[in-house]
């Protein structure tokens, strides 16, 4: 009985020492970073409407940028910093992973496709939209699908997914285009508008959102075709479990309330700043089924 007694007192002093260290574990990576520095730095894109991009007075606002805030105030309550700053950092596409890696934002607030490459090296949160990579084309033009391109001008944006998904459509069909790139989606848009492109490739929330804010939106329309169908997910350093934890657990939360749901209607089905354009974008049902079974899944 005595050894009985004994071995359960022994078993659940275990048990309490290695509950100890999950409770009170130390902090690393980026949370520690955080609460050293006292500050959170999230990269913001300026023309990623309606994820990230500048209103007129100029601030940073879109629907990245509304979720990236509540980390952050998930970061301060966590961390117990009353007076948590946030630090906010112009990216481009083309060196948002640099940045990220180099510790000089600790999470990219905007449109980033989670692929399977990109993995190797940095982490996603769990998807916060999902997108069909399409082409915009003159309306009265000839292009109808991704087939009419051959020989064509069509505009990419450096460092986009879009660029190796065409190039292996190509391979397919057994034809070429002439590259236009640039290196933000405003550039890419703008060498469609003044004919120098014949076609902008990209994500199709961000080809309506350019469509929506051009001057004569009634010009252009989207090809119905698609290269592939892609998920979001805020960028994050890669092998920081504490970090993409907390990031995943805000965001979960926010789906479980519905509060995804009303930031997603704020964003996307309803007039937004600077000039009140409203993208009418429902949910979709690829977005839907992230929503009911969260995942950081890439392509």
């Amino acid at each position: 009985m005595k050894r009985l007694f004994a071995a359960l007192l022994a078993s659940g002093a275990a048990l309490t020492f290695s509950a100890v260290p999950a409770q009170g574990q130390a902090l690393d990576g980026t949370l520690a970073k955080i609460k050293q520095s006292g500050e959170i730095s999230l990269g913001y894109r300026d023309v990623s409407v309606p994820f990230s991009y500048l209103d007129d007075r100029p601030k940073p606002v879109g629907f990245a940028m509304d979720l990236c805030k509540k980390v952050a105030d998930a970061a301060q309550a966590k961390l117990k910093l009353p007076d948590l700053r946030i630090k906010l950092v112009p990216i481009q596409l083309s060196n948002q992973i640099p940045l990220i890696q180099n510790g000089t934002i600790d999470l990219v607030c905007g449109p980033a496709t989670n692929t399977l490459e990109r993995q190797k090296v940095v982490a996603f949160s769990d998807t916060i939209f999902v997108s069909s990579i399409r082409a915009v084309v003159r309306k009265d033009g000839p292009i109808k699908s991704f087939k009419d391109l051959a020989g064509k001008n069509v505009a990419l944006t450096a460092a986009s997914t879009s660029i190796a998904l065409l190039n292996a459509y190509e391979q397919k069909h057994d034809f070429k285009t002439v590259r236009v790139l640039s290196s933000d989606h405003a550039g890419s848009f703008l060498a469609l508008t003044t004919g120098r492109a014949d076609a902008f490739v990209m994500d199709d929330i961000l080809l309506a959102s350019m469509v929506a804010n051009s001057q004569d939106p009634g010009k252009w329309r989207l090809l119905d075709d698609a290269l592939r169908v892609e998920p979001y997910g805020l960028i994050l350093r890669k092998d920081d479990p504490q970090f993409k934890t907390l990031v995943d657990k805000t965001l979960v939360g926010l789906m479980r309330s519905g509060e995804f749901q009303s930031l997603y209607d704020k964003w996307f089905t309803q007039p937004i700043p600077p000039k009140g354009l409203n993208l009418n974008f429902p949910m979709t049902q690829p977005l839907k089924d992230a929503i009911a079974h969260p995942n950081d899944k890439g392509v």
